[in-house]
């Protein structure tokens, strides 16, 4: 029986109807787990959290190399099959919670010198507030393999020209790149989008506390800069911080950046040093 097969047989013997409100689409090759696997680089040492482990594929791949899984599901069906079939097969390096990953805490839960890892389908509703929640916590995932929409992969990825404000923001904490693009055909219920596998390396702490500067005035000046798409930097920047047109530019201009440039052209390290001439 294929995964397919068994994912349908699955949901008929436990009632379980995918709704896209929650992202429901089970992914239905082998080989695409495998492949978030490789990515997660598990050795025997390493804790994972599992977000959204759904009927359990990846969750049984995961309890092979990592030496603690702790996958959080929301739905109580689908907890129900994970239970199931991992006392099915034995597995008893899984801890299974059955809540929302946005409300969740891992610090309830002691592992050696609090490094985990981090492996999720996510719901692509709820990936924005799940990079921040991550991404933003002082004991941080060193790793995170994400199922993402494809179009947002290619904006948490994307390059000066294309640079969004959630691009910046999570470059700013760390190092996303593509593994694998997914197609569309490789989920059932198939969704109306394609979708990637992003391998995020988080960063050190950038030491931007010198002089008193915090990182709330880092994304402040990044949101003005973002606020309005079409204009120059220098006119997002002068009515967010409320100066002149001219004052804004000569700023810009310190920072070694052309007075016409847009938002999106900024890398990561454009804004920091950019941020030295807001926040001197």
């Amino acid at each position: 029986m294929d995964l397919l097969q068994q994912t349908k047989e699955l949901c008929r013997l436990y009632d379980i109807k995918p709704a896209r409100s929650k992202g429901q689409n089970f992914l239905i090759e082998e080989e695409i787990y495998d492949q978030i696997t490789a990515a997660a680089g598990l050795t025997s040492n390493d804790t994972v959290l599992e977000v959204g482990p759904g009927l359990g594929f990846l969750t049984a791949k995961l309890a092979k190399k990592a030496g603690r899984v702790i996958a959080v599901e929301l739905d109580d069906k689908l907890v129900a099959v994970l239970k199931t079939g991992l006392a099915a097969k034995n597995i008893n390096n899984v801890e299974v919670v059955n809540e929302d990953i946005l409300k969740f805490s891992i610090f309830n839960f002691q592992f050696k010198n609090f490094q985990f890892k981090i492996v999720a389908n996510l719901p692509y509703n709820i990936t924005s507030i799940f990079l921040r929640k991550f991404l933003e916590m002082e004991n941080k995932p060193k790793l995170m393999v994400l199922m993402l929409q494809k179009e947002v992969a290619e904006r948490i990825t994307a390059k000066p020209g294309k640079m969004s404000l959630l691009a910046v923001s999570v470059q700013y904490y760390s190092l996303p790149e593509i593994a694998q693009i997914v197609p569309k055909e490789n989920f059932w219920p198939q969704p109306e989008v394609g979708s990637a596998i992003v391998k995020i390396i988080t960063n050190p702490p950038i030491p931007l506390c010198q002089g008193g500067k915090f990182e709330k005035d880092f994304f402040r000046l990044v949101k003005f800069g973002f606020s309005a798409k079409r204009k120059m930097l220098k006119n997002n920047l002068a009515a967010g911080f409320k100066i002149s047109q001219n004052e804004a530019e000569t700023r810009i201009n310190l920072a070694g950046l052309s007075g016409k440039i847009r938002a999106q052209e900024l890398s990561v390290e454009a804004w920091l040093k950019l941020f030295t001439y807001f926040y001197p």
